[in-house]
């Protein structure tokens, strides 16, 4: 029997995620759970698990194309006594048949819960944007279908017709409507499907209005494709790159906490020298010894006991029910350049870490979110954040908040600074410490004191045995 499997939401109610490669072919043997695509979110790369073992009969969706979460991806044919539909396979829309026909005489069945795949948010009964209109293609016989004795052929309806109910309230139109076939024409040629004018049904964009768009003369308005050069050997003049995946999600957090906080930001200037010796001299015992020891790490640990003086930096402002939030635990965010842009994933109950635990946390923070492999999870539930700015050669900032959080503390680069020492003027090791809070939530005396605390603890590690 056929199976279809429905893009699931992988996270934190996300609508939308883009194939950007399956990793099986029609005809491949697949057993469950083994990977079949690589998809990106607004927040990060997932790997895509299989949902049954059997024989894939049908890829729905080709590479670079954004799919609604609840929408066909692939098909499957599998033994009839698979059972019931495993993890992650969601239910057919209200009162449409597997088959994608309402059966005769049959009144809309209930929709159902099923269980989901490990880490995957909860199955959608719809999309957020309006399906697409049928193609009118007459319906098919799967091949290898089997049907009890004397029953009609189950007939199977192609994709396209498969029909997700749009949740009332929520706008369409935010991209322009084509096939997946077409937008990959149009990326071919540089064309912005926004720059076209649909002649399908509903303003549909089809292939022959990329042709005629083209053939107008008109395509040098539009992204040309990577490495094309104009007549005369001069190079293009703009580049258009469309707003998707991780940077329409963090440019979003960005302009939401830009302006609803209202933001303030400190700077304190500190000599770090002892906590730089504190490193060489911990990186040279047998309990840290392999593991990567930075800057951020003690100021990290730095950061996590001056929030336990401060608890006002680690809460939330709460609007809907009118309350600060005040969290009794630290799961903290480090933002993380990546290749597809900025993420913040977060280390959760970093306050109960010892400093070689957080050591070794913040390694694997890196490297996962460096591969683009962030579990959506562990980009969401942070209570404060650390960006360490001094990595490029930065001195000092003014960071914006993650949203949700009350404070963020940028890291500048620690310099060889001539500074004040002990009555005269020495080569120290010098950082900028920059931090912005949420002054709804904190006071200028309760952020003050905050960032006092941590600049004490990297001037004068020592400094923690009068604070814990």
């Amino acid at each position: 029997m056929i199976k279809e499997f429905r893009l699931p939401d992988l996270g934190e109610g996300l609508t939308e995620s883009e194939i950007l490669s399956w990793k099986v072919a029609v005809g491949d043997t697949v057993s469950l759970n083994q990977v079949i695509a690589e998809v990106e979110t607004a927040k990060a790369v997932v790997e895509l698990p299989s949902p049954f073992a059997g024989v894939i009969r049908e890829l729905h969706e080709q590479p670079g194309t954004v799919v609604e979460v609840g929408k066909p991806i692939v098909s499957f044919e599998v033994a009839d006594d698979a059972g019931p539909a495993p993890a992650g396979h969601a239910a057919p829309s209200r009162g449409v048949t597997p088959a994608g026909q309402r059966a005769s005489g049959e009144e809309p069945a209930a929709p159902k819960r099923e269980p989901n795949l490990v880490g995957y948010g909860a199955v959608v009964e719809s999309s957020g944007r309006p399906a697409r209109r049928p193609r009118n293609l007459p319906p098919v016989e799967r091949s290898g279908d089997t049907t009890p004795a004397g029953a009609a052929p189950v007939r199977i309806e192609p994709a396209e017709t498969i029909v997700i109910e749009a949740r009332a309230g929520v706008p369409s139109g935010d991209r322009p409507r084509s096939t997946p076939p077409v937008r990959k024409l149009a990326r071919d040629h540089g064309v912005d499907l926004a720059l076209v004018t649909g002649t399908g049904p509903a303003g549909l964009i089809t292939r022959e209005d990329v042709q005629e768009f083209l053939r107008q003369g008109s395509a040098g308005q539009a992204a040309a494709p990577a490495g094309q050069k104009r007549a005369g050997g001069q190079g293009e003049r703009e580049t258009r790159t469309p707003i998707k995946g991780v940077r329409k999600h963090t440019a979003a957090a960005m302009v939401s906490s830009a302006f609803t906080a209202p933001h303030v930001t400190e700077f304190l200037t500190v000599d770090v020298t002892p906590s730089m010796e504190l490193l060489a001299k911990l990186r040279g015992t047998r309990t840290f010894a392999g593991l990567k020891l930075t800057p951020l790490t003690l100021a990290a640990k730095a950061v996590l006991i001056a929030l336990s003086r401060n608890p006002s930096l680690n809460s939330r402002w709460d609007e809907a029910n009118q309350e600060i939030v005040t969290f009794n635990y630290v799961n903290l965010g480090i933002a993380a350049a990546t290749p597809r842009g900025l993420t913040v994933p977060n280390i959760k109950d970093a306050h109960a870490l010892t400093l070689e635990q957080l050591a070794e946390a913040l390694a694997l923070l890196a490297d996962t979110a460096r591969s683009g492999k962030t579990a959506p999870a562990d980009l969401s539930g942070g209570t404060m954040s650390i960006t360490n700015i001094g990595v490029f050669g930065i001195d000092a900032g003014t960071p914006i908040l993650n949203p949700g959080e009350a404070a963020i503390l940028a890291l500048g680069a620690v310099r060889s600074m001539p500074w004040e020492y002990r009555g005269e003027v020495a080569l120290r090791q010098v950082m900028t410490l920059s931090l912005s809070f949420d002054h709804r939530l904190v006071d200028g005396e309760q952020g003050s004191r905050f960032l006092a605390d941590v600049g004490a603890i990297l001037a004068e590690p020592g400094m923690v045995l009068t604070m814990v």
